[in-house]
This record gives structure tokens, sequence and C-alpha cells, in this order.
């Protein structure tokens, strides 16, 4: 129970005096109401936290620390005091003190922007500027994702300036890390080999236009500017695939063996936030309408899968597969139940093309891309962009298999290609620290 539901009557009334002058900016008659209740009740946190803001207010900071350690030791997870106390530790110069207080107040409440504001500002202080920067990005995105610093009205004003500073703190920082990535490249090859890179580059942070060359194309992540851009692609683009057609009969009789045993099928999609299957796939009451038998899921090689298939996986080795740290490829048996309908999406970077390689296909199965509606032939790929708007669906009494992967766009030169690997695993790299899916 909150120490301040045990309150008698007219100390309640005297609570609701204080939140009302603090509301109403009288903050001398609500410091007045609120020593007046920690009088009564010592371990009222909300008045300690209140009492302790104001000594900071008057640069009383011994003062400050001192109340705010009794809150925390009324309320040790409670995130707004482990908030003020890092802030008071900073005032005081103890910044090591305030990074701990400011982290556990983060790891309590992942979304508290101005807590984790304050501790990128101590670590950017402490010159730990990997470590601050992406912190500065994480409050200022959990901020404008609540409507809050995205303007003068929406920003406290004694926040104004340093949040205009960390955004170009955040800016500045972005440029230089993925910069970086691609610098020794630069070196190495060229200017001119890397142009094309730096491109991609500044569409991706906001400084360039994409224009996108379709309307239907619409990449989630990146867009690499100056290569071909078309929804499905000429199989004389791609030396590799009759070789692997050829293995048409072999992969699908690892498949078959694997259908019969029921064995290492798993959700395609899964959410981890708010957003639904519903939103992405369609399917039969009562049936998992899309699956896959990952080889490789997320850039991670799935050894047991792989061994389980030794054709089907040579075939995969042989190819120019994208392979970037944590991000590609995506290589699977995909299957799609009777009645399955993959709802219109597009993919992440116009950099790599899918291919399907379809081992079982009933008819009124198709795919569209871009506008355009293809129907499998079993053994017969299909390269397409899967940055154009595409979807897919399976309106038969049986189910469809294809074996789905990624490989590189063949405009890309192997120096790019380079480039691009080191420069979207340093992206993801901090995406990851920063929460951003």
């Amino acid at each position: 129970m909150n120490a301040a539901d045990s309150l008698p009557p007219a100390l309640q009334a005297q609570l609701a005096a204080a939140r009302a002058a603090a509301a109403q900016g009288r903050i001398g008659e609500a410091e007045r109401h609120f020593r007046q209740l920690v009088g009564h009740l010592p371990e009222l946190t909300e008045g300690l936290n209140f009492l302790g803001m104001c000594e900071l207010a008057r640069q009383q900071t011994g003062a400050a620390i001192v109340l705010f350690e009794r809150a925390r030791q009324v309320a040790p997870d409670d995130a707004e005091t482990l908030k003020n106390l890092g802030q008071a530790q900073r005032r005081a110069g103890d910044l090591d003190a305030a990074v701990a207080t400011l982290r556990a107040a983060v790891t309590r409440e992942p979304d508290y922007f101005l807590a984790r504001f304050h501790l990128a500002a101590t670590l950017e202080q402490l010159q730990r500027h990997d470590e601050a920067l992406p912190e500065y990005f994480r409050a200022l995105r959990a901020a404008q994702q609540r409507g809050e610093w995205l303007s003068e009205a929406s920003t406290p004003p004694g926040l104004r300036q340093p949040v205009l500073a960390a955004m170009r703190y955040v800016d500045q920082g972005r440029h230089a890390l993925f910069d970086g990535a691609i610098a020794p490249l630069r070196a190495r090859y060229g200017a001119a080999e890397m142009r094309r890179i730096e491109q991609a580059l500044a569409i991706y942070l906001g400084d360039a236009p994409a224009n996108y060359p379709h309307p239907a194309q619409r990449p989630l992540f990146m867009f690499f500017p100056g290569i071909a851009s078309q929804a499905y692609y000429e199989r004389e683009r791609f030396p590799w695939l009759e070789a692997f057609e050829a293995k048409t009969d072999a992969i699908r009789l690892e498949l078959l063996n694997l259908l019969a045993a029921d064995h290492g099928f798993e959700p395609f999609l899964r959410f981890d936030s708010t957003a639904r299957v519903e939103d992405y796939l369609r399917g039969r009451e009562g049936q998992l309408a899309w699956t896959g038998y990952f080889f490789y899921r997320h850039g991670e090689r799935r050894e047991d899968n792989c061994a389980r298939c030794p054709v089907t996986i040579a075939a995969l080795d042989a190819l120019p597969i994208v392979r970037i740290r944590e991000h590609a490829p995506e290589v699977l048996f995909s299957l799609l139940t009777p009645g399955a309908h993959i709802l219109p999406h597009c993919g992440v970077t116009n950099t790599r093309l899918v291919t399907h390689l379809p081992l079982i296909v009933p008819n009124d199965c198709a795919l569209r891309v871009g506008g355009v509606e293809h129907a499998w032939q079993e053994g017969r790929c299909v390269v397409f962009d899967d940055t154009y708007e595409h979807e897919a669906w399976n309106r038969s009494d049986r189910t469809r298999v294809v074996l789905i992967l990624d490989t590189w766009h063949p405009d890309l030169t192997a120096a790019e290609r380079e480039a691009l690997t080191a420069l979207v695993s340093v992206i993801g790299d901090f995406n990851q620290k920063t929460g951003v899916r």
C-alpha cells in the first residue's frame, strides 16, 4: 500500500493541496505543505522527492541527496526517486554513482526517457561517448514517440537547450559512427568506389531523398541508389540458377522427409510488441498459416536443420547468398497451408534480392510483386525485389512449399558488398543498443 493511502482525512486534504499548489507553480506553498506531511509521515516518498528537488533548485546538493536517499530506503525500486538521486549525484560531481543510479532507473522503467536523458548526459560528461550516443538516441526517440520534445511547445523550457544539444550530438555521432564503418574501405578501394554507399547512407540518415524509381517500392530499412530497380529479374542475370534448379528433385526429397516426420517447422511471424500476426497474415481458423524450416534465420545458421538436409545445404552453400552478422541470410523451406494469404508488405533493402525455388505448388497459388502476378512453377526459380509491395496466397486445398533465399543484387560490386556488410553490421549493433528493430 502507498504511504499516502494511510494518511488521515485531514492530511489527505493537505496532500491534495500540496499537489494542486505544485501543479499551479506555487512552489513555496507546495513545499510548506510537503514539509508538514513528511513530518507526520517520514516515509512519504512523494514528499521526500519534492523537497529534494526544491533543495536541488537552491543548489543545496547535499541536502537534496539526503532526502532522495531517504526516499530510496523507503522505495528502492522507484524510478522517479532513482532519477532524482542520480541528478543530485551528478550535481555533486559523483559521476560514477550517478551513472549507476540512473542505470538502475532505466532498468526498472526502460521507457523513462527523462532518466535516460540524464544518464546520457552523465556519460557524455565522463567522455564515455560510445555509451552516451545510444542512450541519447533512445531517450529522444522515446520522448518523441510520446509527442514530447518535438518542438519548443512540447519541451519544458529548462530542457530546450539541452535537448537541442543532444539532437546535435546524436546527429554528429551517428554520422561519425556509420561513416567510420566504411572509412577503411574508402581508403582501400578509393572514394569513387564508395560513392553509391555514401549516397545510400545519406538517404538512410535523412540527408538526401530516396527518389524511389517506382511508387510500389518502399524499403523499410535502406535504399541503395544507382542499381537496377524492377519487381522481377531476368534469369540471365543469375548464371547459377540452372545448376541450382537441377537439384530440385533431391531437395524436394529432403523436404518430403521433413514433412513426413513433421519436424523442425516453426511459425514464420513472431512478435514481441503490440503488433499482431493478423495484420500481416490470414489463414483458416485453427491452422498455422505460414511456417518455415530455417537453415538460416537473421543470419544465424541452424546447424541441426542443415545437417538433416545435406543436399539442400550443399546447393545453398554454392550460391552468392548475403551474409551479414545477425541480419542475413534468411533461408528456409516456406510452407503455406490451404487458405493462407500473406498480406501486402515491403522488405527491408534493395541491396539483396529474394529467390524462390518452388518445390510443391498446387493450383491457385501465386505471388504478386509490384502489382504483377506470378504463378510458381515447380523447379523453376523466380527472383524478385521484395522492397516492392508484394503478397502471396494459397487458395488450394493442399500445402504449398518453396525454398526461399537471399542473394546480393547483381549490380553491386565486390567492394560495395563488403562495405554494405560492414555498414549494416554497425547500424545493427547501434540499433540493438537503442532498442530499434
